[in-house]
């Protein structure tokens, strides 16, 4: 079983990191498909329907690593990003789906369901926690970076990363580079990260007991 905290995830991160910061100061760094996000006309975050429980494998992960679960300082909810932060967000994206080889957790860890920083492979959630992780690190604040479950248009399991930003909601995908509005998803959203305590879930559809029932379904995609 393969842990990312730690000291070789503080080099991973810090290696990444200074990477994409070097080559936003280089004209080759210049933002691309910002203008398309930021250009669009705003439209209203993913509606929330309350607290509901949060996902088992999240509770485990939270108990292995509470420090990634620990409530941050009050800040801006929806931070306004600039446009090297959006050219940071779309490079994240980019760069963990390609890094990580998509792969079950029965294969990865020999376990039907767990949550954790992938080191080469992992599964839909661990893309999203990597995710969450490099870009908290970047200045993006938790806030912000919401772990989600919802289904797709198969009706199956599945985990991305919404980042909750003044200018709406937008999905982190392992199955796409494109950071695109929640709206625009072909997902049924079922609940969410709270922006005021990530130990703390929403439910993003009113029907609680549709959202209890649809994670029972799971992919490794």
């Amino acid at each position: 079983m393969d842990k990312r905290m730690g000291p070789a995830m503080t080099i991973r991160i810090t290696t990444a990191a200074a990477t994409l910061l070097l080559a936003l100061a280089s004209p080759a760094g210049a933002v691309t498909g910002t203008a398309t996000v930021r250009g669009e006309v705003t439209t209203a975050a993913a509606p929330t329907f309350g607290r509901t429980l949060p996902p088992v494998g999240f509770v485990k992960f939270c108990g292995r690593h509470p420090e990634a679960c620990a409530a941050r300082a009050a800040g801006k909810l929806r931070p306004r990003l600039n446009a090297r932060q959006w050219e940071l967000v779309n490079r994240i994206n980019t760069y963990v789906n390609a890094d990580v080889q998509p792969a079950s957790d029965a294969e990865t860890y020999g376990e039907a369901e767990h949550w954790d920083y992938p080191a080469r492979r992992g599964d839909c959630e661990d893309y999203a926690l990597l995710k969450q992780h490099y870009l908290e690190a970047l200045g993006i604040p938790r806030s912000a970076l919401l772990l989600t479950v919802v289904l797709d248009d198969r009706d199956e399991g599945h985990a991305v990363l919404t980042l909750a930003t003044s200018e709406g909601d937008f999905i982190l995908d392992n199955r796409r580079d494109g950071v695109r509005r929640w709206s625009d998803q072909d997902y049924t959203f079922l609940k969410r990260q709270s922006q005021r305590d990530p130990r703390d879930w929403l439910a993003l559809v009113p029907d609680p007991q549709r959202t209890a029932g649809a994670l029972a379904a799971r992919t490794a995609r």
